[in-house]
């Protein structure tokens, strides 16, 4: 169950309420005035809780809980005890996160810590800078000559943004980020101690070692983008990095110089791109999987955890292994190879016998 110490509801919700918000259909009519305030899992529940089940496995752990609304799939709604509003639905998973966005706003799009209204006076804004009203610049924030925040925006105790840089309306900059040469869109989500817009890793080899290459691009952020905290934005070398409309990249991913990503992609944690790879629209990568540079992953490719990739993946692929291949060749070398390793274990065993 949510701590009430962190989290406080934004209002109660009625088993109705939440029918007609998801468009699930409510089975326990006599039990629409049932009220929720909060969310919780099949295991904790609690007076008041809403929580989603789907799935058979979980029709036996669904017919001990405890709440107030269950939402779940057609195929466990007898398995809800009496007592409880059902509430069925094709997506309870969805529906649940609908409803828990409305009840807890603040968990997905944090407030000022400080609870700060406009400029805090402890904040440092050059008078070339441009703050719309309605943006909230917290205590220990620095914002420099010529950069630009929306309103809405929140930039949080001691963040950096750089000469120049615009930032959207709506957006949240979490406690510690930096983000500097950078154009950032509406409604983005940068996480603490998010560093966008630093040099790539560019070197050429000199006469007394590796010698800089200027990288004087930018890092471009479009709408609805979420990047998790300590994540890494490299600046483009001649070009632009930019992540493309609604992806969601968790934290400590490295995203180096000239990347461009299209739309709602989603980037696991540790996964570290390459300069100059390209994501097309929809790509997923698991975690810890690594991308070599120059390479193109087309539209709504899928890449295994802990992958490495070596060569271009076609649109709609789903691939894994070190180095990557297509899936399913790789399931079959590990089933060869395990096969192998079990043959010459069970050989040594009977010789030894």
């Amino acid at each position: 169950m949510t701590d009430p110490v962190f989290f406080h509801p934004s209002r109660r919700f009625t088993a109705d309420e939440v029918a007609t918000l998801t468009g699930a259909e409510l089975r326990t009519v006599q039990l629409g005035s049932l009220e929720i305030h909060t969310l919780a899992s099949i295991e904790t529940g609690g007076e008041g809780a809403l929580v989603f089940a789907e799935g058979k496995r979980n029709a036996s752990r669904l017919a001990a809980v405890r709440a107030s609304v269950v939402l779940c799939s057609e195929e466990l709604a007898a398995s809800v005890p009496d007592g409880i509003a059902v509430l069925v639905s094709p997506r309870p998973h969805a529906d649940f996160a609908t409803i828990g966005r409305m009840l807890f706003p603040t968990a997905t799009r944090p407030e000022p810590l400080t609870g700060e209204t406009g400029v805090s006076p402890l904040a440092h804004v050059h008078a070339s800078a441009n703050i719309e009203d309605g943006a909230v610049i917290e205590p220990g924030a620095i914002i420099g000559a010529n950069a630009e925040i929306g309103s809405g925006t929140i930039i949080a105790p001691n963040v950096v943004v750089g000469p120049s840089t615009r930032i959207g309306r709506d957006c949240y900059v979490g406690a510690g980020a930096t983000v500097v040469n950078a154009l950032i869109g509406n409604r983005v989500i940068l996480h603490t101690g998010v560093r966008v817009g630093q040099d790539g890793f560019g070197y050429v080899p000199g006469r007394k070692g590796p010698e800089k290459v200027p990288q004087i691009g930018r890092v471009i952020i479009q709408d609805d983008v979420e990047i998790g905290a300590n994540t890494t934005v490299d600046r483009g070398a001649l070009g632009d990095t930019v992540i493309g409309e609604g992806c969601k990249i968790d934290n400590l991913v490295q995203i180096a110089h000239n990347v461009k990503m299209g739309r709602a992609c989603i980037i696991a944690g540790h996964c570290g791109l390459s300069g100059s790879v390209t994501l097309g629209d929809g790509v997923m990568l698991g975690g810890r999987a690594g991308l070599a540079d120059h390479l193109s992953v087309g539209d709504g490719a899928q890449v295994a955890a802990g992958s490495g990739v070596m060569n271009d993946i076609p649109a709609g692929a789903r691939w894994g292994g070190f180095p990557a291949q297509p899936l399913k060749d790789a399931m079959r070398e590990f089933a060869i190879l395990r096969a192998f390793v079990r043959s010459k274990t069970e050989k040594k065993e009977k010789s030894n016998g």
